[in-house]
């Protein structure tokens, strides 16, 4: 292990020498990690580095081959999920498992519900959660349906339940993927409050800033393997970074340092596809919007503000309740997705976990699906044309493990994504849409996912790029169309004189230049 500052106190959680390893896959590979009270401490690695299955040994979801877990000096024997909690061990995932039908009283208690003679206290229940949320300095009524609250309030929510289970140890996988910059503040001034109370924080992130902000310490992995651990104040951020990758930044570099697009490359004759007063009904107001061949357009806006409302009316996917779409300058209806794929169109969409891959399917079936789908299940492709296409695009975008058979869910995030737009380009498609394509996901596969648009662009594809990430839209984007109350306020060409700042004022004031 890598030297860290000294700390005051015995580390309350440390895991030594944990070995994990998969049908011969090793997982990790003699990985240290440790946590103190009242810090937070990052874990941090590339998409497949290990992070995930370190907590699944932590909270006992995986058992490891070998090492040991020590609690507050005693070793720990955690056999599965309820034990690790029983522990002080609470976990809260990207994925939440709360039910917004039922209130935030009733998700912080469910399944520890006060009873008497077999019938549920709710009012015990109300008094006990508006107690907890007090004390945590949150104003939430917890007799609302957690429906009511917006996603960082729902976060916020699962932490409190977290830390009605005694928790000494919380783990936060990915809480700030979903959430805006003022929702982040709000998560951040839970946690130092909960690090004043004790409680030691492992938080997974991939966001390197919020590293920075909120944590003393990073462990970092790479490739099952410990690279070190590092007090966060004495750690550059290039350091951190190249730790991460185990390489220098020539891949990063030569994408920050890439030249604003080429507007001039950009053909202006009919645009591909013109979306002409297209509308749906509470959904998003009337736009008009051209995306011409080989360009890229950007879609920049805050979360909630109508930027994947507008993808999916372009793809079909939502049925618009007014105007049209004219591709190549023919009025097209796109009724389904169906549609759009026969008129050469591709959406990786947002959420890729539901609404992208089959789980359950492996890397090969996900990667031939929408081509398979656009012949029809009666003309199957033949066996050899199959192996040989999602060899190609294994190959192409580096998707590890290089395995068509294995399991798409057992992969990480950045890998998934790779599959799902393999899919996609397996298509040959004229115009691809992507929803969010590198959230959640390390900063290598980002850098792969970025070039590869860059690359697209290039060889003529249309591509329009939906990011929370307003750096990277102007990074990328031929021009960017501002979206701000379910409304595109602005198209603006990405010359020299739109700036990071010009543009969030545009965000902010909803008008354009």
């Amino acid at each position: 292990m890598s030297p860290a500052e000294p700390s005051p106190t015995a580390p309350v959680l440390e895991l030594s020498g944990i070995t994990k390893r998969f049908a011969g896959v090793t997982a990790l590979d003699d990985v240290d990690f440790r946590l103190f009270p009242g810090e937070a401490h990052a874990l941090v690695g590339e998409n497949g580095a290990g992070k995930s299955t370190l907590i699944k040994v932590l909270t006992g979801v995986h058992h490891l081959d070998s090492g040991t877990i020590t609690m507050n000096g005693t070793p720990a024997h955690v056999t599965g999920p309820q034990q690790a909690q029983q522990a002080g061990v609470s976990t809260v995932y990207q994925e939440l498992n709360l039910c917004p039908n039922l209130s935030v009283a009733e998700n912080i208690h469910i399944g520890r519900e006060p009873r008497r003679l077999g019938l549920v206290r709710f009012g015990a229940m109300r008094r006990r959660a508006r107690e907890l949320v007090a004390r945590l300095g949150l104003d939430i009524d917890v007799s609302a349906p957690l429906s009511a609250y917006s996603p960082a309030i729902r976060q916020l929510v699962a932490i409190v339940r977290a830390v009605d289970l005694s928790a000494k140890v919380l783990i936060l996988d990915e809480p700030t993927s979903s959430l805006d910059r003022e929702e982040v503040d709000q998560l951040f001034t839970l946690m130092r409050r909960l690090k004043h109370d004790g409680v030691a924080i492992a938080f997974v992130t991939h966001f390197i800033d919020q590293i920075y902000d909120i944590c003393e310490r990073a462990t970092i992995l790479r490739n099952g393997r410990l690279v070190g651990e590092y007090p966060t104040a004495g750690l550059a951020h290039v350091d951190l970074v190249t730790k991460m990758i185990g390489k220098e930044l020539t891949v990063l570099d030569a994408i920050e340092e890439q030249p604003k697009p080429d507007l001039a490359a950009v053909e202006h004759g009919d645009p591909l596809l013109r979306a002409e007063g297209l509308t749906r009904r509470g959904g998003i107001r009337p736009f008009d919007l051209s995306i011409h061949k080989g360009e890229v357009v950007g879609l920049a806006g805050l979360l909630g503000s109508g930027r994947t409302e507008i993808v999916r009316l372009l793809f079909g996917a939502d049925r618009s309740t007014g105007g049209h779409t004219r591709i190549a300058g023919r009025r097209t209806t796109l009724r389904t997705p169906r549609t759009a794929i026969a008129r050469r169109l591709a959406f990786c969409p947002e959420d890729r976990k539901t609404e992208g891959l089959i789980a359950d399917l492996s890397v090969g079936e996900n990667i031939i699906l929408a081509l398979q789908a656009a012949r029809g299940w009666a003309r199957p492709l033949p066996a050899h044309r199959r192996t040989a296409l999602v060899d190609e695009y294994i190959k192409a975008l580096r998707i590890r493990p290089a395995d068509p058979d294995a399991r798409v869910g057992d992969l990480s995030g950045g890998n998934q994504q790779k599959v799902l737009l393999a899919r996609w380009l397996a298509t040959h498609p004229n115009l691809l849409i992507l929803d969010e394509p590198t959230r959640g996901i390390d900063i290598g596969a980002k850098a792969e996912i970025q070039r590869l648009v860059v690359t697209l662009a290039a060889d003529g594809m249309a591509v329009v790029f939906v990011s929370a990430e307003l750096e990277e839209v102007l990074r990328l984007s031929h021009k960017v169309a501002v979206v701000r109350d379910r409304e595109l306020v602005a198209e603006l060409a990405n010359d020299e004189t739109l700036t990071l700042d010009g543009l969030m004022e545009i965000i902010a004031s909803g008008g354009g230049r």
